[in-house]
């Protein structure tokens, strides 16, 4: 099992930026595909971004395009959501993921069933 734990949320006022990190460890990081989904009060949860297990294909939600940036670091276990331009409406809860059959497959996930463990989020607060 992976563990995973989530930093760098807070309150920002609109327009600002935000660094989000998240620490994994028990497992084989540089196998696994991460993302980054958030959740809203009332709503569902929903991909913001994701990352191959090489890093060399990302993808972004509609949402986030232009203004989120997903990296890793393997080395360091460690998966990051540079969020600029931040709008209310980016206001949820934020949590990263691991699918850790990322290095075996062909397309990144973009679904919670995708992944197979999660951190227990952070809170990211954009005021207007």
């Amino acid at each position: 099992q992976v563990q995973l734990v989530e930093s760098g949320g807070g309150l920002v006022q609109a327009g600002g930026s935000l660094r989000l990190s998240c620490a994994t460890s028990g497992g084989t990081f540089g196998r696994y595909n991460m993302g980054w989904f958030r959740q809203a009060p009332g709503k569902e949860r929903d991909i913001v971004a994701s990352i191959r297990w090489s890093g060399g294909t990302t993808y972004y939600a509609d949402s986030v395009k232009g203004r989120f940036t997903i990296s890793r670091e393997n080395t360091e276990n460690t998966v990051y959501l540079q969020m600029m331009s931040l709008k209310p409406e980016d206001t949820a809860v934020y949590y990263c993921a691991a699918d850790r059959a990322g290095w075996s497959r062909s397309t990144l996930g973009t679904r919670s069933y995708d992944y197979d463990d999660w951190g227990p989020g952070t809170q990211v607060t954009v005021s207007s």
